[in-house]
């Protein structure tokens, strides 16, 4: 009877495979319909993780989120090890990325044509991910010294300070351009829900044209991750 129950799970076609990091962003990728991988900053999945989490999932082929550039080459590697399924991977570099390329994945559409509208549409989010610096370092010849925030941008460094907050806002004023419509802010398991609100409110005092939302994120490492779309 199981039998019977697993292979009419197995026939939907296409299904999307996505690594995150912390309970609230779990939530979110399962919400929107994705197998998840735990993975992270330090943690990140391993070949055969993604490969089996593939194998044993219900679906005939699969889009990969790797959500992380540390991550694309092991997304790589697990398609050419999962054999009995077609396995696309859709470079997202950073996990808000990922969430753009999952808002715009449909189900009627092909494979082949959900990545490339997924692709498209992912890099018109920008990311700035807020955490400390570990070590002294000059990153983009800003200096930082060790437990400074820094914000990390798609490209380089986005701002550099010495509080949480502030330096989240600078992050945002050089994402924020006139096309800007949306800033998300998912917030990281060392901050309260009272720090994110106020930093909430004062986006929206700073950037009147755009609308902020804010979601729990629970990651690791990262204060806040913030996109601008």
């Amino acid at each position: 009877k199981n039998k019977a129950r697993q292979e009419k799970i197995a026939k939907k076609p296409l299904g999307i495979l996505a690594v995150v990091s912390g309970k609230g962003w779990e939530n979110i990728y399962t919400k929107l319909g994705c197998d998840v991988v735990s993975g992270g900053q330090s943690m990140n999945p391993s070949v055969q993780e993604l490969s089996d989490a593939m194998e044993d999932g219900h679906y005939e082929k699969y889009i990969i989120l790797p959500n992380n550039k540390n991550i694309i080459l092991a997304a790589e590697q697990a398609k050419k090890l999962t054999k009995d399924k077609h396995v696309i991977v859709i470079p997202s570099r950073t996990i808000p990325q990922g969430i753009t390329a999952l808002i715009n994945f449909a189900p009627d559409l092909s494979a082949e044509e959900n990545e490339k509208v997924m692709t498209e549409e992912m890099q018109r989010v920008k990311t700035g991910q807020i955490t400390y610096a570990v070590r002294n370092t000059t990153i983009d010849d800003i200096e930082i010294t060790e437990g400074d925030i820094m914000a990390l941008g798609d490209h380089g460094i986005l701002a550099a300070g010495k509080a949480i907050e502030q330096t989240a806002l600078e992050s945002m004023k050089s994402m924020v351009d006139e096309e800007s419509e949306l800033i998300t802010i998912y917030y990281g398991a060392d901050v309260s829900e009272e720090d994110a609100e106020t930093l909430r409110e004062k986006a929206e005092d700073s950037f009147g044209d755009c609308e902020v939302e804010l979601h729990p994120g629970g990651q690791p490492i990262y204060y806040y991750l913030i996109s601008v779309e």
